[in-house]
């Protein structure tokens, strides 16, 4: 607890003039979570208030309290199970179900072209591989994989339409 009014001022204008350097690294080290990175910042400056006399670096101190607290927190969390969410779990369903329906089509959609262009979709867009890369592990030319990757991705809209905003993402 700050007692001297000096002091006070001084940790007033610590708290102004570092907290948005804090709030970014609350921000890093709660995967971006906004809520979180505030409870952090707050609770670091609440435990530096009580030992700002007797703090020669208080910004060090007050990440090492975030980097330990956020470790706490962390082994907290998962010895009660609890998970974080970015989206509510009704949203999270929804999406999952989502996302369940389109690898079913996706699945069925890939059975149904020749086995050459469903290995360059896989290498090029499930494996995030260059083309260099594919047209070396299939030995064959880079235009032979762009052509066969165009043709592949075209044969996809039409066997399975509702894959057709996912597939503009992946070109």
């Amino acid at each position: 607890m700050i007692v001297d009014v000096a002091d006070e001022q001084r940790f007033r204008e610590f708290v102004s003039a570092r907290s948005p350097a804090l709030m970014r690294l609350g921000f890093l080290l709660t995967g971006g979570d906004q809520h979180a990175a505030e409870d952090l910042v707050q609770t670091a400056l609440a435990k530096l208030a009580g030992r700002w006399r007797r703090v020669d670096a208080p910004e060090a101190y007050a990440k090492q309290i975030m980097y330990r607290q956020q470790i706490s927190w962390w082994r907290a969390s998962r010895r009660r199970g609890e998970v974080v969410q970015a989206t509510p779990p009704e949203l999270a369903d929804r999406d999952l179900n989502h996302q369940s329906e389109l690898r079913m089509v996706l699945r069925s959609a890939l059975a149904r072209l020749t086995a050459r262009q469903r290995t360059v979709l896989v290498l090029r867009y499930f494996e995030d591989l260059p083309e260099q890369e594919v047209a070396r592990a299939l030995g064959c030319s880079v235009g032979t994989v762009r052509s066969t990757a165009h043709r592949s991705l075209a044969r996809l809209r039409e066997i399975a339409p509702e894959l057709a905003r996912e597939l503009e993402v992946a070109q």
